[in-house]
């Protein structure tokens, strides 16, 4: 058995924004000169483990945040602590590192690797450059909100009198309604895919090499305290996941990968970003060739997305995915399917007997 598993996921986006803290992110295409938005793998594998925790009910592992109070009293944020500790699900699946001054450095690497969800071809994901502009408004019961006007004096902001304002809105024949306008920003629309690698040998395996650690000694004790077996594998010595654990952990996982959403979105730019297609296998070319695009026979400024199930990729449709591609169909449990072929596939891989050959 190939100790990887490769995902790609096709996913209909429609006028959405994957970042709202400074606009939708995007990069210029250098083939076609296209500017292509996308959500970086790190959102993606945050989104992933949001989904997981939350099917598990359990907390994400506590984190230490530091300040510190410079000579001028002025409060400067430091680097934020991990408690690099694998039985927390979100530290074993996500990693950590942590490099507190004067003290051993601990990181471990997740076992999942995620690209940014992107386009499926630069000429099918659009960027609107210019979405609808909104207000904040509530002209329609002006009486029960109130409106402050404020006058510059010497540098500082006083508050005006209702009588002052009242004058000069006579003078300067303006109104000043209870409205906020927002600037209008770009959205995302069409189809776009992410792809996943998990790294079987190390999904549930913590390495207990102290001259590059991935936990401290009282926390290693504290994991065989627990139930987790040391054992072998390519890359030495380590401490394994308990079976029963492992068990909830690659359910939760799987159905994880298929169904997080971007929850930081605000409702304004929200989609449903459904599902089309899923192709798994133990190769990445071929998940690459199972969903991929090819350029319209008449016109190099045009693309088609495929579903090729010749590839050697286990693939799951939804009845989605005929909206958008010619010839496919699919069904309403594909994604459970999905899921459970990842269960079957991860629970497969013998992650006690991992011996050196």
């Amino acid at each position: 058995m190939y100790p990887f598993l490769y995902v790609r996921v096709l996913r209909h986006c429609e006028h959405t924004v994957f970042s709202v803290a400074d606009g939708q992110k995007y990069y210029r295409e250098p083939i076609f000169g296209e500017k292509i938005a996308y959500s970086s793998g790190q959102q993606i594998k945050r989104s992933v483990l949001d989904a997981m925790t939350s099917r598990l009910n359990i907390p994400f592992a506590p984190i230490t945040f530091n300040w510190t109070i410079n000579k001028e009293d002025k409060a400067e944020q430091g680097e934020a602590w991990s408690l690099c500790d694998p039985s927390f699900p979100d530290q074993l699946i996500g990693g950590y590192m942590k490099a507190q001054k004067d003290t051993l450095i601990v990181k471990r690497r997740s076992p999942l690797s995620i690209s940014a969800m992107r386009p499926l071809h630069p000429l099918l994901g659009g960027l609107e450059d210019k979405g609808e502009a909104m207000s904040f408004d509530r002209g329609s019961t002006a009486d029960r909100h109130k409106v402050n006007v404020f006058r510059e004096v010497g540098g500082k902001r006083e508050l005006m009198t209702d009588e002052d304002v009242a004058n000069w809105l006579q003078t300067n024949k303006r109104t000043l309604p209870p409205r906020k306008w927002i600037e209008p920003q770009q959205r995302a629309s069409g189809l776009f895919i992410y792809d996943v690698a998990i790294d079987l040998r190390t999904l549930f395996c913590v390495s207990i090499n102290q001259m590059e650690p991935e936990v401290y000694p009282e926390t290693l004790e504290k994991l065989k305290g627990s139930g987790w077996q040391e054992t072998e594998n390519v890359f030495g010595r380590c401490v394994v996941c308990p079976e029963a654990d492992r068990k909830r952990i690659i359910e939760s996982l799987a159905d994880a990968l298929l169904n997080w959403r971007i929850t930081s979105n605000q409702s304004r730019t929200f989609s449903l970003m459904e599902t089309l297609a899923v192709a798994v296998s133990d190769n990445a070319n071929q998940v690459a060739y199972a969903i991929r695009a090819e350029l319209d026979t008449e016109s190099e400024y045009k693309a088609r997305p495929v579903i090729d199930e010749t590839a050697r990729a286990k693939m799951f449709l939804t009845p989605t995915v005929s909206a958008f591609i010619k010839g496919s169909s699919g069904n309403a449990i594909a994604l459970d399917d999905a899921a459970a072929y990842l269960i079957e596939q991860m629970q497969a891989f013998p992650f006690e007997k991992q011996m050196v050959q």
